[in-house]
């Protein structure tokens, strides 16, 4: 059973690519050349797929970190980025595959300060392009949830697991990453 104190942050990694990135932070046509380099590296890995049809991924992609962007700061965050890194709630196995079960770097929730970090339930720029609005928690909000949930956090997680796949977590600040990295 999991403990709310234990609940984790997991990052997925590639094999081939270098932890804790986001493509959107590069200049545009060096993220073009580096999506294009990485689906051509990596036909049979679903995480590349996205970067085989660049043209469409990358606005959609800019839209939703600006459109979380601006709902974090509205929620009272401070990002210090204005792309966040993804991670996961708990992991995903679904994500681990997706990844090429590459590296998984994981950190401890509850050392992740609030205003650094939000969460989506799924993938918030599928979530956004299905359905045009996304609900975005704070940390506190998200542990109310858990903590006001009729169950044991396994529980929990495995409600969200089964209609969104997995909590998507978006940290504003990379200083958090530094001694993982």
């Amino acid at each position: 059973m999991i403990d709310i104190d234990e609940l984790c942050l997991v990052h997925y990694c590639h094999p081939s690519c270098v932890p804790f990135m986001n493509i959107c932070r590069l200049p545009k046509e060096e993220a073009f050349s580096t999506a294009y380099k990485m689906a051509a590296e990596n036909p049979e890995t679903t995480a590349f797929y996205r970067f085989a049809d660049f043209e469409n991924y990358y606005p959609r992609r800019m839209k939703t970190d600006e459109v979380l962007y601006d709902m974090f700061v509205s929620l009272g965050g401070k990002p210090k980025e204005r792309h966040p890194l993804s991670f996961v709630l708990q992991g995903s196995e679904y994500l681990d595959g997706w990844f090429g079960n590459g590296t998984i770097w994981t950190f401890k929730l509850r050392d992740i300060p609030s205003d650094c970090i939000s969460f989506t339930l799924g993938d918030s720029n599928a979530t956004l392009r299905k359905s045009g609005e996304l609900t975005m928690y704070t940390k506190e909000m998200l542990l109310d949830a858990v903590k006001g949930h009729e169950g044991a956090i396994d529980d929990f997680m495995r409600e969200i697991a089964e209609k969104y796949t997995y909590i998507e977590a978006q940290l504003w600040n990379d200083a958090y990453c530094t001694a993982h990295a």
